[in-house]
Order: structure tokens, then sequence, then C-alpha cells
């Protein structure tokens, strides 16, 4: 084994998959070093779930080759599930038990002895704020809730790979970021995480790389800061300090961007290439006299990179129908 394939703790190479007529996955190279987040993302049925299900030994690829902490997912599936945790896109915890029963039953279930699995129960519902709700019925949980007890489930066997399928999905703001702090620490320690979402947020908050899958091929890779960086454009944000001024401040930017700003009450914004428009901009403004409250020329978001790459958002359906696949 090379040791450029030892550095990384998830390599996939071509993968293909096909489900009748429809290419799932048509040539998807996926890689992540240990200790990082691999962010992928892309609308729905563009082949993220496909391409977990494969690298979780769950789905097996028509072609390419993949490796999971060096094991390969078909020939040494064994060794790559006692490697791994996977949580999808719906938390699959038993509603009739308790969260502690619920862990219980996967620490016996991974030859833990009931005092091994009582302690990490515990450790995990400490870990994740669920002590005080752990002997209550998971099906009295709220939706964040139960989004934690399904992580924390995928984490009683103490994984070094962790695939998390939209783990987010449903979840109000304040859950969600609760969520983010406790990947953040997971990765902290060490796991490897492979995260798809469809929220352009949450790859710049947590990935370290980003691949961005559409009609079953990665179209981009890169960190969020390359990826918003070869977008190329930039936002000049302009507010003046008075509503009357609005017209004026449009009309400057207007001409030195070449372009027609959008107005918003008094927010003024336009699209913009060179960023020597920015001083220029606050000279003219300040031979017209105009006072403003806000100017900055951001870069290009995440989410106008995905749409400049795939000419749709990420909530967009897709006629493609590989990611609802039978279990």
């Amino acid at each position: 084994m090379s040791h450029a394939t030892t550095d990384l703790a998830i390599r996939a190479e071509g993968l293909v998959k096909h489900f009748g007529e429809t290419k799932a996955l048509n040539g998807v190279d996926l890689s992540a070093p240990a200790g990082t987040v691999l962010g992928v993302l892309g609308p729905n049925g563009a082949g993220k779930t496909t391409a977990v299900r494969v690298l979780t030994s769950l789905l097996k690829p028509d072609a390419g080759h993949a490796e999971v902490g060096g094991y390969d997912v078909l020939t040494q599936a064994h060794q790559v599930r006692q490697l791994i945790g996977l949580t999808g896109q719906y938390a699959a915890v038993d509603e009739s038990l308790t969260g502690v029963e619920n862990l219980l039953l996967i620490g016996r279930l991974l030859g833990m002895d009931r005092q091994q699995a009582r302690r990490r129960a515990e450790e995990l519902l400490a870990a994740f704020s669920l002590s005080d709700a752990g002997h209550r019925a998971a099906s009295t949980f709220s939706g964040g809730m139960r989004r934690r007890l399904d992580l924390a489930s995928s984490l009683v066997g103490r994984p070094r790979f962790l695939f998390l399928d939209e783990p987010t999905t449903g979840l109000d703001p304040r859950a969600r970021i609760e969520l983010w702090d406790i990947i953040r620490n997971l990765v902290s320690e060490g796991v490897t995480v492979l995260l798809t979402t469809q929220y352009l947020e949450e790859a710049d908050e947590l990935a370290d790389d980003i691949a961005v899958i559409d009609h079953g091929r990665v179209i981009a890779r890169g960190a969020p800061d390359e990826l918003k960086a070869a977008a190329g454009t930039r936002t000049l944000v302009v507010r003046p300090s008075e509503q009357a001024h609005v017209p004026t401040v449009r009309a400057v930017v207007g001409e030195l961007a070449q372009t027609t700003p959008d107005v918003d009450g008094q927010l003024v914004t336009a699209p913009v290439a060179d960023p020597a428009v920015l001083p220029a901009v606050v000279r003219r403004l300040d031979d017209a006299g105009v006072t403003v409250t806000e100017l900055t020329l951001r870069s290009a978001s995440l989410d106008e990179v995905f749409l400049s790459l795939t000419g749709k958002p990420t909530d967009q359906n897709d006629d493609n129908q590989a990611e609802r696949i039978p279990a």
C-alpha cells in the first residue's frame, strides 16, 4: 500500500452504481485524511446517500474501489463495520424503548457485557445532554433529542469513522447548532467524519474539504474558501444612512460595477469581479456627500458557489430517484 493511500482514512475511486437506467454514481472519487470532516454536497437525487451506503458496506458498487481505514469495503466488509458509525437521514431509535434501553441494546449487540454497556450508555447520555430524559420512552423525545440519541447510538462502539447522512434534516436552528458542537468535539478526538448535507451553512461550519456531487459525479472539490474563491464574483453591499440617498448609491454602484444593482429597502447590492470597485465607490459617494452605515465586499457564499456549479439550489428536487433506494 502506498504512502499516499495510508494517509487517507476514507478513499473511493471511480465508484459506479446503477439502478435500472439510473446512474446513481457515475465514477465518484472521494477522500478524507484522518481526523477531518469531508462534506458531500448535492441536490436531492445527486448520489450522496448511495455513496454513503457503498462506503459503509451496505451496498455493492458496480465498479470502482473504496477503502475505510485501509480496509476494502467489498472484501473486508466485516473489518469496515467494526470501525464505523452511521447516522441516516431519519432517527433510527426504537421509540418504545427508553433512551438508556436503546443504547444498552446496541452495546449488547456489539458484544459488551451488561455492566460495560450500561456504563457506555450513561457516558453517552451525559455527553449528549440526555441524562435527565434517559429513562423516558424515546417516543416522548423532541426531534432534536431523538437526533442526539440517534447520533449517540452510532457512537456506542467508539467508531473511528462516522458517516452522517443529512443528520440535521428537520431540526430547528438551536438543535442543529448543538449537533454541530458535538461533531466538532468528536473530530477533535480524532474521529474522521463524512457528512452529507443540503445545508450550505452546515458544510461551511464543519467541513475541512467539500465535494460537490451532481448527477452521480463529483463536479467540484476543495476547502470552503477555495470553492468560494473559484466562483470569482464577490458581492458589494452598501447601505446609506438616509433613504433619500438610495437612488444615488444605486446609480454609483451600477455605473462602477457595470450591472444593475438589487435594492432591498436601503440595502443596495451588486456582484463585482474587480475589488478595486470598492474604493472607487467610497470616493464617489464621498464626493456626492452620501454617508453610509454599511459598506462591505464579501466573497461568494457557498450557496452562490453551488448555484453557479449546478444551476440549481441544493434543496431543488431532481428526477433522479437513486437516493430513495430500499434499505
